[in-house]
């Protein structure tokens, strides 16, 4: 019988491996094609132009938009089925985070068509079709992941897989075709300030790929133009954000999943005042040294050095801080003895897994950032600055990443619980006229969710009391005792709760400013605060176009990281 019955799961589970190896490498074979073709736009190969990475892009984002439309038609005409969710998966703030991003993601689309009106003499015609359809894949897109991201499909399974990974590898090479417009817009700045303080020694050549004709209207082209590249950084966030939510949707296809009630976290600032404000004032004085930074940089060689010497210094004061919050974070982890919650879960492997991946690209740039301090002949005052702060950047990612991974896996408190039960057993050795008030003063108010258990408790235990062979010396003994030990009792149980309370207190507080502090972090590199670019110590060490290369392709997975980090944080605060 036993193998009778599990020979069909068996069977069944094969196509289904099947089918999620054959979409992934449709995915891949996908993300490689675009790749290709965005390299060899972006080094001028022969026969290629913007047009055709264009249409390979709008071809991609037109399939998915047919898919997506299939999808929902057919969830409208099944609205009476119930489906299984992830409950895990598709958080609401997570959306919100999507959706804020896809706003300004729609702004930049706009931008974009006003700039083709005003050059449309000399742009292709798939320069004015990508954005409109960008636009309606974005809006399109955010709908989806709204009513759909937590949805685990158990029909169609095979063709949903083709679906799902190809709005993936879509939303990557999306991501793939901004970062490598914004990161030669920062390199064309970069030599630009290169020029202004008289590198002699680099050959440097503008790579614009800008329209060759005349604008239409002067003013609009250059807000247009300029305001594009403000607007890129939080189009890139919401690409790789849909990717990862579009990914954990394919990895949910076909899941089993055990049917059980998640209980809300939702956010409250109550008791995070202290890591709020801390978190605050690092966000508030990134601001100010981001605007000084790119006010003064490439002005002249002493303001730009003053600049370099301020942003070191600052993000060094920052980091430490960060990571003074980590360790202690992760020393009343080890205080505690609660165990881990290692069941499988997409949407939480993803995030530990992203966490790490992309560290590695901040890592890369520190490790080259100390090999160019140690091998340089000559060293400027400020490249100094430069070594500590590289290895408080490696230092605070490792423990930052141990933080949240830990905080993540750990299992819901249920100390509380435990205090519950003990604490009703030992009242009702007494006087049961002091539980209510009692329960209260232990769980400040949330007594009411499970007060329909007390009597059941209450009344087995006095049964229990009553039906023992002691008779009534016994029970007067235990009536004469019970002030003094429900009096013990209730300073045992007060001190351990307030221990825990203060615990959590810290770590919430800690959460709180960890998570402004990965926001401030951000916001330096997404708008053009880069000093791998402008210290020129590494370009000095391992040449100009070497170094380029390393930090155009590290940079967005560090840019990224800081994003995906506040994101958990946020979870974490929610959790604790």
């Amino acid at each position: 019988m036993e193998k009778g019955s599990g020979s069909p799961a068996a069977g069944g589970s094969c196509p289904q491996k099947n089918a999620e190896i054959l979409s992934s490498q449709y995915g891949i074979n996908l993300f490689l094609a675009g790749l290709l073709l965005t390299f060899a736009w972006a080094v001028h190969a022969v026969g290629i132009s913007k047009s055709h990475l264009l249409s390979y892009l709008i071809t991609l984002m037109f399939i998915q938009l047919l898919w997506m439309l299939w999808y929902l038609c057919r969830s409208c005409t099944q609205r009476r089925l119930i489906r299984d969710k992830d409950t895990h998966a598709g958080a609401r703030w997570l959306k919100c985070g999507i959706t804020l991003f896809a706003v300004i993601t729609l702004i930049l689309d706009s931008f974009k068509v006003g700039y083709y009106i005003d050059f449309s003499n000399c742009l292709s015609p798939t320069e004015g079709i990508f954005p409109v359809t960008h636009a309606a894949h974005t809006i399109l897109q955010v709908y989806f992941l709204w009513c759909h991201a937590k949805d685990i499909i158990q029909s169609f399974k095979t063709l949903e897989r083709f679906g799902v990974i190809h709005s993936v590898f879509t939303n990557l090479l999306l991501w793939t075709n901004g970062v490598l417009t914004e990161s030669k817009h920062q390199l064309n700045e970069h030599k630009e300030r290169l020029i202004t303080l008289g590198f002699g020694n680099i050959t440097i050549v503008l790579d614009d790929h800008a329209p060759q004709c005349n604008c239409t209207t002067t003013t609009l082209c250059s807000i247009f133009s300029q305001g594009i590249y403000y607007l890129y950084p939080f189009n890139i966030e919401y690409h790789i954000l849909a990717s990862t939510m579009l990914y954990v949707l394919w990895k949910n296809i076909g899941r089993k999943v055990e049917h059980h009630q998640q209980h809300k976290t939702p956010f409250k600032f109550h008791g995070i005042t202290v890591g709020m404000i801390f978190g605050l004032t690092v966000l508030t004085s990134t601001i100010a040294v981001v605007v000084v930074y790119l006010i003064q940089i490439g002005r002249s060689k002493v303001k730009s050095e003053l600049a370099l010497t301020m942003f070191y210094l600052h993000a060094i004061f920052v980091l430490a801080l960060m990571c003074t919050a980590g360790v202690v974070a992760l020393l009343i982890y080890r205080l505690e003895d609660r165990s881990l919650d290692n069941s499988k879960n997409p949407a939480r492997k993803l995030d530990a897994e992203l966490l790490v991946g992309t560290a590695a690209g901040s890592w890369l740039l520190s490790w080259g950032s100390i090999l160019a301090i140690i091998c340089a002949q000559a060293h400027p005052k400020y490249t100094w600055y430069n070594l500590p702060y590289s290895v408080l950047v490696i230092i605070e990612k490792y423990i930052q990443n141990l933080f949240i991974i830990e905080s993540i896996h750990r299992e819901q408190e249920k100390a509380n619980d435990d205090i519950k039960t003990l604490r009703i057993v030992t009242i009702s050795r007494g006087s049961t006229l002091s539980l209510t008030p009692s329960y209260k003063e232990i769980y400040n108010g949330r007594a009411t969710c499970d007060i329909g258990e007390l009597p059941c408790l209450v009344s087995s235990s006095i049964c229990a009391r009553e039906s023992d062979g002691g008779g009534s010396a016994n029970e007067e003994t235990n009536q004469g005792n019970s002030p003094v030990m429900r009096s013990a009792s209730e300073f045992s149980f007060h001190s351990r709760s307030s221990v825990a309370d203060n615990k959590r207190r810290i770590l919430k507080n800690i959460a709180a400013f960890l998570f402004l502090c990965n926001l401030s972090l951000w916001i330096p590199p997404a708008f053009g605060c880069r000093p791998e670019y402008d210290n020129g110590l590494e370009e000095i060490v391992f040449g100009f176009e070497p170094w380029i290369i390393v930090v155009n392709l590290a940079m967005p997975f560090s840019i990224f990281y800081r994003m995906h980090s506040a994101a958990s944080l946020f979870e974490v605060n929610c959790k604790t």
